[in-house]
């Protein structure tokens, strides 16, 4: 296992007492040296299997903007509309009387999209949420044109007769109208999931189902992190691991890639054969010098956050890449990467430094040497 060139670690958002985490479930964005991203901020409680967060309280979204390529960030209220109740994209970490799905009405709730989207405009961001993970859940998204400073939304995604959709932001444009989204599905038993591809080709005003990304898994596939590849292939790395939740359970992430613009899809590998306890989800980026970078939270010891190579396409990857290693235990990950004017990635994703610390939100900017 090698280390990047040069690494800058800096905290985007802590607080003492609190719960800041999971990036990945919301996003990141970047226009030059400014960068947006999204988190959900809630307090300390009780350990249950993986979390030790007060399930009593809400987790609320929040955002956070850098002005200078990550090194430095300020707190921003998310001033979207949040259906249902202030918890978004975490019913799973809230008491029932919390949770967003059962007070949710989708009809008055969630409106159609008033305008298409232009997926080339670079100043035009989308963002999906969802009420949680199981059957029944609820999904929709958010649009913003002035670099998140106003959403519009939210909108809905629809149910494309599943037994519950679990959005987290994963778009491939295919045109200015023409987009995949690559979301999570409830499996037929209602438990969690499996990645699906649905298209848009009138700027989100309606979807079509395309299809499932790999077989129904024994445990669960989710959290899709895709990417056009130069050939107009698209690459999707998928979040696996294994049914069993004790000490013998196994996670990793898988790759697919499609030729027919998200209809069907080929197995091509498993660029990670270990992500830790309970797996952590990919990310992936095009580098400068045109390899691609594929990023995840790593849950063994020793804890932290670890990156992969792939000069060919996604076909193979490097081994390890250790971006940080001091992590505290395996409460961590979920990370966000995008790649600045310089060539450094800027990578978002939670942390902590021990059982009963903080979990906070931390940023890492380095660079990858060919």
């Amino acid at each position: 296992m090698t280390k990047p060139n040069s690494i800058k670690n800096v905290e985007v958002y802590r607080k003492e007492g609190e719960f800041a985490a999971w990036p990945a479930n919301y996003g990141l964005w970047l226009w030059g040296g400014e960068a947006v991203t999204i988190f959900v901020q809630g307090f300390r409680g009780e350990a249950e299997n993986l979390h030790a967060r007060d399930k009593t309280r809400p987790f609320i979204p929040v955002q956070a903007r850098s002005t200078d390529g990550g090194e430095t960030w300020t707190i921003e209220r998310f001033n979207a509309f949040v259906p249902g109740s202030q918890t978004l994209s975490g019913d799973e970490h809230v008491l029932p009387e919390l949770e967003a799905q059962p007070k949710i009405d989708i009809d008055r709730d969630l409106r159609p999209l008033d305008e298409p989207i232009d997926f080339t405009d670079p100043e035009t961001i989308v963002m999906c949420a969802r009420t949680g993970l199981l059957g029944g859940a609820i999904s929709w998204f958010y649009v913003s044109n002035d670099r998140a400073r106003t959403w519009r939304g939210p909108y809905r995604l629809g149910d494309f007769g599943l037994p519950g959709i679990s959005a987290r932001t994963d778009i491939v444009p295919l045109g200015k109208h023409d987009a995949l989204f690559l979301l999570s599905a409830a499996k037929p038993d209602g438990k969690e999931g499996q990645v699906f591809c649905i298209r848009t080709r009138d700027g989100g005003k309606s979807f079509t189902f395309e299809s499932f990304v790999g077989e129904e898994p024994e445990g669960f596939a989710i959290m899709p992190a895709s990417i056009r590849l130069k050939d107009g292939k698209v690459l999707t790395l998928v979040r696996c691991a294994t049914a069993s939740r004790g000490p013998d359970r196994k996670a990793w992430i898988d790759a697919y890639v499609s030729g027919d613009e998200g209809k069907t899809w080929e197995p091509i590998g498993r660029p990670v054969p270990n992500t830790g306890y309970g797996g952590n989800p990919p990310t992936v980026n095009r580098l400068q010098d045109g390899r691609l970078a594929l990023v995840f939270g790593y849950r063994d010891a020793p804890f932290g956050l670890r990156a992969r190579i792939s000069s060919d396409e996604g076909r193979t990857w490097s081994d390890d890449i250790i971006i940080r290693d001091d992590g505290g235990m395996s409460d961590l990950g979920y990370p966000r990467t995008v790649v600045r004017p310089d060539g450094k990635l800027l990578s978002v994703y939670y942390y902590n430094y021990g059982s009963d610390q903080d979990r906070f939100i931390a940023a890492s900017i380095y660079e990858i040497a060919g």
